[in-house]
């Protein structure tokens, strides 16, 4: 890789910084606080240097947004599964999944459910997308990836935004991680 110059240097340092204050926002007050001019007076900045890193504005930030969270979520994953087999590997990317939605709630938003423009399911899926859904059909040893990877990432999904919402208890996480992994263990 080669060698940064100054110039990229600066480019790239604020252009992190505008994905660090969008982030900040977001899990503070949520995505409609996040706005250009917020974030450009966050970073020290004009609203025109904003749009210099991203021309498409909060979309496109929010979509830098996600796709951090996509290859984290995905890294977390597969750490997780190399230290098992079966019901235990299943269980451990699991709580990694779960864990990463709890521990950065606007992130997971802006992943899963903020519009963004990023196709699941198809022939033009990133690989950053489909590399998470790669590691959760590795998990469960659905070598087709198919409707049961779909079926296992839709359960984590759903018991994400229930916990989030409080709508499952706490105390009983454990028992639905044990759950899944008897139902989609190395099938």
């Amino acid at each position: 890789m080669a060698e940064q110059t100054p110039r990229q240097e600066r480019y790239e340092e604020r252009r992190r910084s505008i994905l660090e204050a969008a982030r900040r926002r977001a899990d503070d007050e949520g995505w409609p606080a996040v706005t250009t001019r917020h974030l450009a007076e966050a970073i020290g900045y004009s609203q025109p240097v904003l749009y210099g890193h991203f021309p498409g504005g909060k979309a496109e930030i929010m979509l830098a947004v996600a796709f951090e969270g996509f290859v984290e979520v995905t890294r977390r994953c597969r750490a997780a599964l190399s230290g098992g087999d079966g019901g235990g590997a299943v269980a451990s990317v699991a709580n990694a999944y779960l864990d990463f939605g709890r521990s950065h709630p606007a992130v997971y938003e802006a992943m899963f459910q903020q519009a963004i423009d990023a196709e699941f399911a198809s022939a033009d899926t990133p690989a950053d997308l489909r590399a998470g859904f790669d590691v959760l059909a590795e998990a469960i040893g659905d070598d087709a990836h198919g409707a049961a990877t779909e079926t296992f990432w839709a359960a984590l999904h759903g018991i994400h935004l229930l916990e989030r919402a409080g709508r499952m208890r706490a105390e009983n996480r454990a028992a639905r991680v044990a759950e899944l992994a008897v139902r989609y263990a190395k099938r």
